[in-house]
């Protein structure tokens, strides 16, 4: 669940990340356990309460596996409070655990990418929005603790590479599929932790 950084915005389907997870894990088939295509309810430019919305649109019914967060860029770039912000991003949260049939364990909250250190940002005031992400991003982590589960920084890694051309997408904002690798890569591991602990 989230937005452009989930659907994969001007990448093809199989680059963005939820896809590049699957594909890792069951290359491993870690457990025996085969994981199917993922259900992605993203789209580019939504904030938290355009996903809830877009969620209760969705009325999702099954139980899954593993659910995935990572959503709240949108709100940081329309200038939206934090704290409003921390309301909406928890009721996500609870959301997610619940589709997980309360399995909280079972709910990865991503943090958010700094969309400053792209070139896409080369007027904008870049520790502005870094010192704004790490807020919105501090949000996130203490949130999935609150709720055990688990929290993973992409955003470190990206910072380091999110300048560079081959980790973004032709709008020079986007991440590209290279720079999706790096989060399937952690989120999959994380995954696969999972499963090997109840083995």
């Amino acid at each position: 669940m989230g937005d452009s950084y989930t659907i994969g915005e001007q990448v093809l389907p199989e680059d963005n990340f939820p896809n590049q997870t699957i594909t890792l894990l069951n290359k491993t088939a870690e457990g025996g356990h085969h994981f199917t295509t993922p259900e992605i309810i993203a789209t580019t430019g939504w904030t938290t309460d355009e996903l809830n919305t877009a969620i209760d649109a969705a009325n999702i019914s099954k139980p899954y596996d593993i659910v995935s967060l990572l959503i709240g860029v949108n709100n940081q770039y329309r200038g939206r409070p934090v704290n409003n912000f921390e309301t909406e991003f928890e009721h996500l949260l609870q959301r997610a655990i619940q589709f997980t049939n309360n399995e909280p364990g079972h709910v990865f909250v991503l943090s958010i990418p700094d969309w400053g250190v792209t070139a896409f940002a080369g007027d904008r005031d870049r520790k502005k929005i870094a010192d704004e992400i790490d807020l919105y991003n501090n949000t996130c982590k203490l949130a999935a603790g609150k709720f055990h589960a688990h929290y993973i920084d992409i955003t470190l890694s990206q910072r380091a590479d999110g300048n560079k051309d081959e980790f973004l997408a032709a709008d020079k904002l986007h991440p590209s599929g290279k720079e999706y690798a790096k989060w399937a890569a952690q989120l999959a591991t994380a995954i696969k932790n999972i499963y090997t602990a109840v083995q």
